[in-house]
């Protein structure tokens, strides 16, 4: 007798299988209607239970201070499990070692390590506080010192830094970062998932064998977030930026698009064993909610109620 999977039973295998796991990075909020959204937006997505959420952090006090607000805020209100973004830029390795005190003193027990961009931005010359850390692998040493039973994320770039000489160069950097401690790295954001996948088999053949997760990017706004990605030296291939065509006038069918160039690029990575997604918020969740849906993962209320 010929064995046929109905729908019903290709529905129930589809439940069964492995759920992805994922994480969301968010900004700090700089007035009181982004924090309205970013709190409209955490709730709207904690349901998801993400394995972490990350909040990212810029030179300057002020912007310190509200990443450390923000932090704390979840860590009193929400059941999530915030990591503090960390950087080089801008201060001594005594004030760096005060936050990460600081963090470790409220319940932070993950923190993600960078070097930061330049003072000046992206594309200007950086140069490190003489007397800070001098580097992401340096500022990784310096937490795991300090307190180690703190985790330790770091960043990954499948095209490459754009400071970095060559890509032996930048794994390297990478090699540096793990060996100080580093126990996942999270990639810059990448369209082309054959990069990410070469880049991959580059970090195993150095012998780095930690996660490496994909960092997921919506475009909400293509015309804004190509200027930031490509910044950042990410490249944008032509087949991508078509899709947007004729629409900077047109935000609900751009929102539609997003999400659909996003899906399929998540599906087509866990098609090939990519269990775990970090993806860019940019404190909305309407379309990160819809691609974690569409990747089988439910809100803990719709799972009761189902």
């Amino acid at each position: 007798m010929t064995d046929l999977t109905t729908p019903a039973t290709a529905d129930r295998q589809d439940r069964h299988l492995k759920r992805p796991a994922i994480s969301f990075e968010f900004f700090p909020p700089k007035t009181e209607e982004m924090e309205r959204n970013l709190w409209e937006t955490i709730n709207r997505l904690a349901p998801l239970e993400p394995k972490f959420v990350s909040v990212t952090y810029g030179a300057g006090g002020s912007t310190r201070e509200r990443t450390h607000s923000t932090i704390t805020r979840i860590l009193k209100e929400t059941a999530l499990l915030p990591a503090a973004h960390l950087t080089c830029v801008g201060a001594s390795c005594g004030e760096i070692d005060e936050i990460v005190d600081r963090y470790h003193e409220v319940g932070v027990r993950h923190i993600v390590a960078l070097r930061g961009d330049p003072v000046g931005g992206i594309g200007t010359p950086y140069s490190s506080h003489p007397e800070g850390y001098q580097s992401s692998a340096e500022l990784v040493a310096g937490i795991k010192k300090r307190h180690g039973d703190v985790e330790v994320s770091v960043s990954a770039y499948p095209e490459k830094h754009p400071e970095a000489r060559d890509f032996d160069a930048d794994i390297d950097t990478l090699k540096a970062k793990v060996d100080a401690g580093a126990t996942r790295a999270i990639t810059q954001v990448f369209f082309d998932n054959d990069l990410y996948f070469r880049y991959l088999d580059r970090v195993r053949a150095r012998g780095i064998d930690i996660p490496v997760v994909p960092g997921i990017m919506p475009m909400h706004n293509f015309k804004q977030a190509r200027n930031f990605v490509t910044r950042a030296g990410t490249t944008v291939p032509d087949w991508f930026a078509a899709k947007f065509e004729g629409l900077d006038d047109d935000a609900e069918t751009r929102k539609l698009v997003a999400a659909t160039v996003a899906a399929g690029q998540v599906q087509k990575l866990a098609k090939h064993g990519v269990d775990t997604f970090h993806f860019y918020t940019m404190n909305r969740a309407d379309l990160v909610f819809a691609i974690s849906h569409l990747l089988g993962i439910r809100a803990k209320s719709a799972q009761k109620a189902a």
